[in-house]
């Protein structure tokens, strides 16, 4: 029966904030009864009394929070239809009770355009609309174009994606480097010279993968020839490293770098970016996780190499940590069938994992 609250109307004097004692309830029934209806009535007459009052115009409203004077009170459907139309809410008058903006309100300031309430709408000058640049299609891009969009209506493609440990080349790579170092050679072997070397060698034991389309044939090559894709001024260019199985790793390197450099300066000739029968696309560098590519036809795969990533694992029983890399093999289904690209995936990490298989010549 004790009182825990007041509702007060505006001016009305709190008596538990004024220090007075808390009342509680009569505890007989007819007495609340009687109490209750005697309060019902103060009200009632002392409404009547600010109706009989009242003004043609709403009075301004006033916040019940203290110190929140400029407070504007319209309701949430009135106020998104008044940002979506940029009516300055601030020059509305309410209908609503105590001044609240309802939806009514803005509807009219949308139809008038003008008075509402006595006050003026003013509309929000939208921010200023920068008309879009035409940039001419380069005859590279519409080649990219033309070829893109021809292997994805004629190729049905399809992806098979797996986690590759990278531990095992990552330092690989670091030995084969320090030895290199070591001697004379010029060259220093990066991980996607490494990669280039490790698909060549699956390339040679699932041949099915190795292969073009050519119509009415299949063409079913006899050495890898990679592609891989180098991203340039305007686009993108494969150049090709011919017979990566059967060159030594360095060579691979070399090779390899020689070839984006010519690309990248506008220097290849069409004899080493035509053809191939395979492609890699590296997004590592980038920090991609994982993505898909579109197979360059008229090749029967694209593989797809991200970033390695220091990845929880568990081995033998225990968590541990391990640079992970996502590969995705894109295959054209015309060619190679769901299972040879899965053998050709666990080939690749078969080999990466093991990189002694395909790296044994340097």
């Amino acid at each position: 029966g004790t009182v825990i609250a007041e509702i007060l109307a505006e001016g009305e004097a709190s008596e538990l904030a004024a220090g007075g004692k808390t009342k509680t309830a009569a505890k007989s029934p007819k007495t609340g009864k009687a109490e209750t209806a005697s309060k019902a009535s103060e009200a009632s007459a002392k409404t009547a009394g600010e109706a009989d009052g009242a003004t043609a115009k709403t009075p301004p409203v006033k916040s019940p929070i203290a110190g929140d004077a400029q407070r504007i009170f319209i309701s949430p459907l009135a106020k998104r239809l008044a940002g979506q139309h940029g009516i300055d809410i601030a020059a509305v008058q309410g209908t609503g009770p105590h001044g609240r903006i309802v939806k009514a309100d803005i509807d009219k300031a949308m139809a008038t355009g003008g008075a509402t309430g006595g006050a003026t709408v003013h509309q929000i000058s939208p921010a200023k609309t920068l008309p879009p640049s035409r940039i001419p299609i380069t005859p590279m891009r519409k080649t990219i174009a033309q070829r893109l969009q021809q292997s994805m209506r004629d190729a049905p493609h399809y992806y098979v994606a797996m986690d590759i440990g990278m531990d095992a080349l990552i330092e690989a790579r670091k030995a084969i480097n320090h030895q290199l170092a070591s001697t004379e050679a010029a060259v220093k072997v990066s991980i996607n010279d490494m990669l280039i070397k490790c698909a060549a060698a699956c390339l040679m034991r699932v041949p099915a993968v190795n292969t073009s389309w050519d119509g009415d044939h299949i063409i079913q090559h006899q050495q890898a020839d990679i592609a891989v894709a180098v991203a340039i001024d305007g686009g993108l260019i494969t150049p090709i490293v011919r017979a990566a199985d059967r060159k030594p790793l360095t060579a691979v390197a070399r090779e390899a770098a020689d070839l984006i450099q010519k690309a990248r300066s506008g220097r290849l000739q069409a004899n080493e970016f035509t053809g191939g029968s395979f492609t890699i696309s590296n997004l590592g560098m980038y920090g991609v996780k994982s993505f898909t590519a579109v197979i360059n036809p008229p090749h029967a795969a694209i593989l797809a190499v991200a970033a390695a990533q220091a990845t929880p694992v568990v081995k033998d029983g225990q968590v541990g940590v391990a640079s992970i890399m996502t590969a995705t093999l894109s295959c054209d289904h015309r060619l190679v069938d769901g299972a040879v690209g899965a053998e050709w995936m666990a080939a690749f990490k078969n080999i990466v994992e093991n990189p002694v298989l395909a790296l044994a010549e340097l």
